[in-house]
């Protein structure tokens, strides 16, 4: 299992493989993910991905961004301008594939 398997893993599953593999912990139940996620990969011995999600971009703002995009995009389609409508168009693209690639990472 790898440190990526983990994460998308549902909590309820997270804390039964707790209890089965780290009978000793107690408070289970209080942990969030994060930590349940760490314990697991603390004891079945799995490495941390080192991938550093650059400072500035989050999963927020890059929502907000798109929204705003979407205004603009909505605004042009209005006036029947086809160059802006196009431009706002990639860029929701382009901050779409940005936030997928943030998912990722984390």
């Amino acid at each position: 299992m790898e440190y990526h398997e983990l994460q998308k893993t549902r909590v309820a599953d997270l804390r039964d493989m707790v209890k089965e593999k780290l009978p000793d912990i107690e408070g289970v139940i209080g942990l969030k993910k994060e930590e349940l996620v760490d314990l697991l990969a603390d004891h079945l011995g799995i490495e941390k991905p080192s991938k550093q999600v650059a400072a500035g971009l989050g999963k927020r703002k890059i929502k907000a961004t798109i929204k705003e995009l979407k205004a603009k995009r909505v605004a042009a389609q209005e006036a029947k301008d086809t160059k802006e409508l196009k431009k706002y168009r990639r860029l929701i693209h382009r901050e779409k594939r940005k936030l997928r690639r943030l998912m990722q990472l984390s």
